[in-house]
């Protein structure tokens, strides 16, 4: 019997007596993934020798997939894969922001140097989705046109996203993952995103061993979640550790003066491109960083910028967001148990800004 299931054909055994069967099934990665008690990535990275470039296999795991692929006789077929499995590794990346990252400099860059490391050693193809109209500053995912659907699902980058597209994506069932951690839109959202508040938190904490009792963080604060997490991690820890703290909305000559006016010895920068403006601020006012005044840079610049000081701070692990996006990617595409919601940790700069209160 010949039965259609989602829309490819599938053999049936009939059955006409004990000793009549259907055509055997052709034996598929994902089976194989099953009898090795593997990801079938991990299964797609045996099959192609894609063990070099820092992915690391343990040998047993290794002969246990070999192991599969002998005793059921396995043959790849490229072709019949992709149609048992219902994709065809072509993964979209798709970014809000007005203009697509491409120089080393684009604070975007590292996450699809990331992507396109993954991407190389899981054996499948990134699919710019460039052709997005920009409209009020940022692309429209599902614009007139969209060729999201062309790919397996998509990978999201940007600042900002649109809420009303990660509730469609989430709805629709379309596979994708968030490069930053994003707020539930109508059902969780996968993510890669960096542990902010925890970073955050450290600097606060090391600031207050060093004797600063005012402090403020310098920016929003809302609007895209990175920015709320920041002022999260900042808060919570100034109150564990007794400091009195405040906000500053913007690195503006006159509320800096009025915070320094008040006491206030160190500041934390949402965007850390402000570094050479609020430098130059200080100094203009007579005061030294980080002997009378410390600087603290929240993760690294969004913006090219030249700073001549090596501020204290932390860096965001982008590549390394990029390369797990894949990872999670393929973990929701093909039903493994996994994490879907991830925060790596950033690595702390001491830098030369922080000093002790004199």
């Amino acid at each position: 019997m010949i039965t259609r299931t989602s829309g490819y054909t599938h053999y049936e055994p009939v059955e006409k007596g004990p000793s009549v069967t259907g055509p055997r099934r052709r034996v598929t990665q994902r089976d194989i993934a099953r009898i090795s008690g593997v990801s079938q990535a991990t299964v797609s990275l045996v099959l192609n020798n894609r063990l070099d470039g820092g992915v690391r296999i343990a040998p047993e795991t290794q002969q246990r997939v070999l192991d599969a692929i002998r005793e059921t006789g396995y043959v790849a077929d490229p072709v019949a894969r992709r149609l048992a499995d219902q994709y065809n590794r072509i993964i979209g990346v798709f970014t809000y922001e007005p203009v697509f990252p491409s120089g080393a400099r684009d604070f975007f860059h590292p996450f699809l140097l990331g992507l396109e490391e993954q991407a190389e050693r899981l054996g499948c193809d990134l699919l710019l989705l460039t052709s997005a109209p920009v409209d009020g500053g940022r692309r429209r995912m599902f614009a007139d046109g969209s060729r999201i659907r062309l790919a397996d699902g998509c990978v999201v980058l940007g600042r900002e996203v649109d809420r009303g597209d990660l509730e469609r994506l989430v709805a629709e069932g379309i596979p994708f993952v968030s490069v930053g951690r994003r707020d539930d839109a109508g059902g969780p959202v996968p993510y890669v995103g960096a542990d902010y508040p925890a970073a955050t938190a450290a600097l606060v904490e090391r600031a207050a061993r060093l004797g600063h009792r005012r402090i403020a963080y310098v920016g929003s604060g809302e609007g895209p979640e990175s920015y709320a997490d920041r002022l999260r991690g900042f808060r919570a820890a100034a109150a564990d550790a007794g400091v009195e703290y405040g906000r500053i909305a913007a690195a503006a000559a006159a509320p800096l003066d009025a915070a320094v006016a008040e006491g206030v010895t160190a500041l934390f920068l949402e965007e850390p491109a402000d570094a050479p403006a609020v430098t130059a601020w200080a100094s203009g006012r007579g005061l030294g960083v980080p002997a009378d005044l410390s600087l603290v840079a929240l993760g690294d610049p969004t913006r090219p910028v030249s700073m001549d000081l090596d501020v204290a701070g932390f860096t965001i692990p982008r590549r390394e967001m990029g390369r797990q996006a894949l990872d999670v990617f393929f973990a929701l595409i093909e039903g493994a148990a996994t994490d879907t919601q991830r925060l790596l940790p950033c690595e702390l700069h001491d830098g030369a800004t922080l000093g002790p209160v004199q």
